[in-house]
């Protein structure tokens, strides 16, 4: 047999043993999945049009301060409308983006019982062993889940992505309450998402031999108040749009920014956190990282104007 083949399997969580009776039922209803299986949304191609956004104007001196203003407007207007879009010349170098990923393959490259029995508990999870019954329900991927205070120097790469999209994720917050307020917000963000609440989450999701049925992520909307995705070119992220799943398409040079349901909430409605989920692939791994902006649980979230909707 293949070494590579033996290799990947080591490493890859037991989904084959632990989904082998919610499979093989699968077999037997295999078109009607494929139809029902995306909540019945109807999948579209790879999409061009999820806004992308220049910050270059947030963050170099010698522009005036309408593009700023313009820069600022289309943030708000992405969130306020698809709830999420791309950013370019975002400040994070190629060197960072490249260099974590490079340590990201290397954690997940360990075998399957070291991921499990050597990191923190709660830190590495898989699929969804315990709760799945039926194949709709599976989660293709497994993932660390990393708080960025207990990143170490030792995972410098790491560290340094959390440290760099830490403060992007901050500056987009600020500008997305100072486009809904009418003003500068307070230091609300700085003061209530920390390192000790804002968590890292990295994402690998192996090839799947019945990628058509099982989902790599399943739909959900995102917890927080933001968050911010570097991905790979294999592509798989899908997003709800006008009652259809739009599949995004990868560019190298973007982070991808969605609203999440407290920013939602706090702006009354006005930001959208969306729905969206991960497909497979039959035959390529996907791997991603993203960052996620989260309050402690003490703070209190209202509305930001009246009559508040939740």
């Amino acid at each position: 047999m293949d070494t590579s083949y033996n290799q990947n399997l080591a490493r890859d969580p037991p989904f084959h043993e632990t989904y082998k009776t919610l499979i093989s039922n699968s077999m037997d209803e295999e078109s009607r999945l494929k139809i029902t299986l995306k909540n019945d949304l109807v999948i579209v191609e790879e999409c061009e049009l999820l806004p992308l956004i220049d910050l270059s104007p947030l963050f170099l001196d010698d522009i005036d301060e309408l593009q700023k203003e313009g820069c600022k407007e289309e943030i708000a207007r992405a969130a306020h409308e698809w709830g999420f879009f791309q950013v370019v010349n975002h400040g994070i170098s190629r060197d960072i983006l490249e260099n974590m990923r490079e340590e990201q393959v290397k954690v997940f490259k360990q075998p399957f019982e070291t991921k499990l029995l050597n990191f923190s508990a709660g830190s590495y999870r898989w699929g969804t062993p315990n709760s799945a019954t039926s194949i709709r329900q599976l989660s293709w991927s497994e993932a660390f889940h990393i708080p960025s205070s207990a990143l170490s120097p030792s995972s410098s790469s790491l560290q340094q992505f959390a440290t760099e999209v830490a403060s992007l994720a901050q500056e987009l917050a600020e500008i997305l309450a100072e486009k809904i307020m009418g003003h500068k917000s307070s230091t609300y963000f700085q003061e209530n998402c920390l390192p000790s609440t804002c968590y890292l989450r990295l994402n690998r999701y192996p090839p799947c031999p019945i990628a058509s049925q099982i989902f790599g992520l399943m739909p959900h909307t995102d917890s927080d108040f933001l968050t911010i995705l570097h991905q790979d070119q294999v592509g798989g992220l899908q997003l709800e749009k006008d009652g259809k799943w739009v599949a995004v398409k990868p560019n190298p040079e973007a982070l991808i920014i969605n609203i999440g349901d407290l920013f939602q909430a706090w702006s009354n409605g006005y930001y959208k956190s969306v729905q969206h989920c991960v497909v497979t692939n039959p035959t390529k791994e996907r791997f991603s990282a993203a960052y996620f902006l989260c309050p402690s649980c003490e703070t209190v979230i209202e509305s930001c104007s009246k009559p508040s909707i939740y």
